[in-house]
């Protein structure tokens, strides 16, 4: 059972490895230090936060974000370290509130590594404090507990670390906010609200609802409650998980480009204009009257690009996330409507077995077959209720999906057949198809914006739906099919020369499925193979992600050298762990860490019960990347109503040659743009 705890409030912990969860409003930065006995923080060593997320035996989040998950293994501590603080800041210098005040309540838990939670606690009572101490796990006799602190600080991080006895805390807290402002600065951002005028859920009628009517649409908010703001399901971060560390329970979202606002026309003689004319000020323009308007009683017919954005690239964006939003909150209120109707004929049920004059003869048979048809009632009217959205819903589908532009769109989009290379990066890209039990025949496009901010690790094991493919040998070439297929998609959406595609497979088992890459020439290199070849791929790119981030932290990054490849890199590493040693395992964490915010990439090719043998050493690694599968598998998850989504990837269509003249149009434009 939960302990919800008040401050000053301690509680046992009766395991070592936990996790603490932290929800908030708006983006926060989220950190931990580390204290003797006396709760003095030796050194910078002993901060954990966004700059350096990752010390002995505890892991936080590399970014402000409104949800993280923060890990922690308490046997692994230095022995001297006697206390964890876990600390929560409002990030400076982006735009954001500056006290604790102005925002919801931060919601705390501990849980263990199973999602259950220990404790939880609501840090409430902030006013003009910037920073907070949140919760202390502590030991005593031997034995470890948690407390809930809520001391906050109105000097920020400053005041904090220097509270907690470091010399150097100004000099780190300034660190800190330079980091965090570097990875907002770099993040994308969740898919915007959507307007109320947009929201086809609410545009369907509904019928009224009564007290016996718990459900009526995707739009309801009655019996069950209003549904929390979305949430990207399938984005970065290890403080996000889901069932596999893949989509958080409450990940960080990725903030999106914002288009410059055009600048207004100023006035002859009126007053000058000092605003930043590429700085957003006002909402992107809503789009334009396509669609004849609905008839009394009939839902609106759907459009392609009904969504608000400043181009059709963003409105189709915009317009898929709204679609995933409204399968989402159906789905969702279909489920919970038949969990009411259950617990409605399992009381009625209940109240009538609880005579015993009803257990035997015609009365107590009526009263059961009463509440049996309450309930399909109930549920037939939910049924009907989910069948309408779900119709509505895939007449957009329909609509949407021919008007996709290429980055967005299936292979087997005609928009292919015309492919030229591009002269800018795209908003996003889509890395497959989702889809819920109810919703066989409904599925929303997969999109995750670029530039890449996880590493993707294609699963070449087993799965968790049965009977997809029993053949372990053809789950692996399809991972491998799957890895060439995203790998040729980036270079296609990519403009010429902005991204260069590295591969190794230790082995050689790859080189079937990577033939259309190697013999279109589009490899920034031939495939790396044997121990030597491994360490050279792996040594080249992790120099240069040093080199960038010398030269960015200098502030020289127009003084890299002249033959450093200054596009962004994808590394595809097939039949992980076999050929790789420990130095290779640590450069591979290395790029999985550091590697995307200096445009270096990685897509992992592996099973991961092969990895077993190194033991935790491999479990940051598999955290920090995005785990996609070769055939359809229900491991998605998304932190708003908590479904289970299905993937499904985005492969070529069987003996189909579009990737082959897709990938020589590439071929074709990168010899162009070198001479």
């Amino acid at each position: 059972m939960t302990a919800e705890l008040v401050r000053g409030q301690n509680h046992p912990l009766s395991e070592v490895r936990l996790e603490v969860r932290i929800s908030a409003g708006k983006p926060i930065v989220a950190g931990a230090t580390l204290s003797d006995e006396q709760g003095r923080v030796r050194g910078v060593e002993w901060v954990a936060h966004p700059g350096a997320p990752t010390l002995p035996g505890l892991e936080v989040s590399k970014q402000a974000a409104a949800d993280h998950r923060l890990a922690f293994d308490l046997g692994a501590l230095p022995q001297d370290v006697h206390r964890v603080s876990v600390l929560l800041a409002l990030p400076t210098g982006v735009g954001g509130p500056v006290r604790f005040g102005a925002v919801a309540a931060p919601f705390v838990a501990v849980t263990g590594l199973d999602g259950r939670e220990v404790a939880s606690y609501t840090v409430t009572g902030l006013d003009t404090e910037s920073a907070v101490v949140a919760l202390e796990l502590y030991r005593r006799q031997g034995a470890w507990k948690v407390r809930a602190v809520g001391q906050g600080y109105a000097g920020g991080l400053a005041d904090l670390l220097a509270d907690q006895g470091l010399p150097e805390a100004r000099q780190l807290a300034a660190g800190i906010n330079e980091a965090v402002a570097r990875g907002m600065a770099r993040s994308v951002a969740a898919p915007p609200p959507r307007t109320p005028d947009a929201d086809r859920s609410r545009q369907t009628a509904a019928p009224a609802q009564g007290p016996e009517q718990p459900y009526s649409g995707a739009g309801s908010q009655g019996a069950q409650g209003t549904v929390p703001p979305q949430q990207n399901p399938y984005t970065p971060a290890p403080q996000g998980a889901t069932a596999d560390g893949t989509a958080r329970a409450g990940g960080p979202t990725q903030p999106g480009l914002s288009p410059a606002a055009p600048p207004s026309p100023s006035t002859a003689g009126g007053p000058v204009d000092y605003s930043h004319p590429g700085r957003q000020t006002t909402a992107p323009p809503p789009p334009p009257p396509t669609a004849p308007p609905a008839q009394p009683g009939q839902p609106a017919q759907p459009v392609a690009g009904d969504a608000t954005g400043w181009s059709m690239e963003e409105r189709l964006y915009n317009q898929v996330w709204g679609m995933f939003e409204d399968l989402a909150r159906t789905v969702a209120a279909y489920r919970s409507a038949v969990d009411f109707a259950d617990s409605r004929m399992e009381k009625e049920l209940d109240q009538v077995l609880s005579d015993p004059r009803n257990r035997i003869g015609g009365q107590g048979d009526a009263a059961r077959e009463a509440a049996r048809a309450k309930h399909a009632q109930l549920v037939d009217q939910a049924r009907a209720a989910l069948d309408r959205d779900l119709a509505q819903l895939t007449a957009e589908a329909e609509v949407v999906e021919p008007a996709l532009p290429m980055a967005y769109a299936r292979w087997d989009n005609p928009v292919w057949h015309g492919y030229r290379a591009p002269m800018e990066i795209p908003m996003a890209l889509r890395l497959g198809d989702l889809r819920l039990p109810e919703t066989e025949n409904l599925s929303i496009p997969m999109l995750v914006r670029l530039p890449l901010e996880r590493g993707l690790w294609i699963d070449s094991g087993r799965t968790s739906l049965e009977g997809t493919l029993a053949d372990a040998d053809q789950v692996r070439r399809l991972a491998m099919d799957t890895a060439v297929a995203h790998a040729a998609r980036l270079l296609a959406v990519y403009p010429a020369g902005e991204f260069t595609v590295h591969v190794i497979d230790p082995a050689g088992t790859g080189a079937s499925s990577l033939a259309p890459l190697t013999q279109s020439g589009v490899l920034g290199s031939s495939p790396a193979a044997g121990a030597a070849g491994v360490a050279d791929v792996l040594n080249r790119l992790t120099q240069r992600v040093d080199l960038v981030q010398m030269a960015l932290r200098g502030g020289a990054a127009d003084s890299l050298p002249p033959d450093l490849d200054t596009a962004e890199q994808l590394l595809i590493v097939n039949d992980f762990p076999h050929g790789f040693d420990d130095r290779a395992v640590t450069q591979l964490r290395y790029l999985a860490d550091e590697g995307p915010a200096v445009g270096v990439h990685l897509m992992m090719v592996a099973d991961r019960e092969d990895a077993t043998a190194y033991g935790p050493l491999l479990d940051p690694l598999w955290r920090s990347l995005l785990r996609i599968t070769p055939v359809p598998d229900d491991h998605l998850a998304d932190p708003w109503v908590g479904h289970a989504w299905t993937y499904e990837p985005a492969l070529v269509p069987a003996n189909s040659q579009v990737l082959q003249r897709v990938l020589a149009q590439v071929a074709e434009a990168r010899r162009s743009w070198n001479h």
